[in-house]
Order: structure tokens, then sequence, then C-alpha cells
């Protein structure tokens, strides 16, 4: 400080030190902000019965507009704009999309995957994966499941929608809605 304060004398001029504490303590409260609030959403759409080849689990994604995306075993579905982050991500096995002969890869489960303070509220991302996940399952003759591997009903998946509105909600009263350039860098 002394050197900043001899700086300061010699311009004429006079050194502020901002209070850093207070600074710091928006930063760790922020932290624990996005900490509690950084939602990651998916669903798992398993084979009830025959496994599926990864031409087939390509076919049907692409029929609900997923592209190939950067790595084998991966499929994104654009967001509206260009240049904005997907707005929800497949993937399956890494290995069965490497196989030299995909239509022997045998693919049991997909996975939907939704980043939530990545994609805007106005894209309805939440509906199009719960439409996704029943078209597919239904489709593929699937089941949708968590995880774990436990159903998830309709009844169900509209309860994750509703908590969801609530989360939309409460970023935007941070200013960090969803989809937005400070919720990205933020969540990221």
């Amino acid at each position: 400080m002394q050197k900043a304060q001899g700086f300061a004398d010699s311009l004429s001029g006079t050194a502020q030190f901002p209070e850093m504490r207070d600074e710091i303590a928006k930063g760790r409260e922020l932290d624990q902000f996005a900490s509690a609030h950084d939602a990651q959403l998916g669903f798992t759409v398993r084979a009830r019965s025959v496994a599926w080849s990864t031409g087939y689990v390509q076919q049907h994604a692409a029929r609900q507009g997923f592209v190939a995306g950067a790595f084998a075993g991966r499929m994104v579905l654009p967001a509206a704009s260009a240049g904005l982050p997907p707005m929800l991500a497949l993937s399956f096995d890494t290995q069965a999309a490497l196989a030299e002969e995909s239509e022997h890869a045998a693919v049991r489960h997909i996975d939907l995957a939704l980043d939530v303070p990545h994609v805007a509220r106005s894209e309805q991302p939440y509906l199009r994966m719960r439409d996704v996940a029943i078209a597919l399952a239904a489709a593929m003759d699937g089941i949708i499941t968590d995880q774990e591997g436990r159903v998830i009903s309709r009844e169900a998946m509209d309860a994750i929608g509703s908590d969801l509105e609530q989360l939309y909600d409460t970023l935007e009263s941070r200013d960090l809605a969803a989809g937005s350039a400070l919720a990205r860098r933020l969540f990221s």
C-alpha cells in the first residue's frame, strides 16, 4: 500500500483501497448460490427387450432433430439460435458408437441431458426433453427411467417440470436467467 500511496503522491493524487472483504463475501455468496442452483436434468430411455444398434439409435434421434455431436456416442439438439449451446444432449455407449460393425454393437440405453442454466427458458427445453423421451421410448420399445433404472411416470415428469419453473424464477430474480451470457459463464 505504501508504494501505491507513494505513486499517487508523486502524481498529486490520492490512492483509494476499496474494502475487499465485502467483495470477497459477495463472491462467496454467489458461488454458494451457483452451487445450490446448478441443475442438470436427465432421463434414460432403456430397451425393454431387444438391444438397439447404433444406427437405429441415430436414426430415431435424427427424427427428433438431433445431429451428431463432437464425440462418438453423442448427439445434440441444436438451440434455436446459432452459436448458443445445444438445447439437449443425447448419449449412448461410446464403444458401441466406435465399433467397426455398428449393426452388431448393442446399445441397451440412451441418456438425455439438459443443462438448465445454459438453455433459455423461452426455448422450453424441459418440455422438449420430456417429449423426446416419450417419443423415443414409444418408437424404440423402451421405458423412461432415471439414472438408477427407476421408472419415471408422466406424473413425476410433470412434478419435475413444476420444480424447474421455480428454479427458473429463482435464477431470474438474481438476474441470472437461464440461457443468459452471465448464467452460462457462472454455471460453466
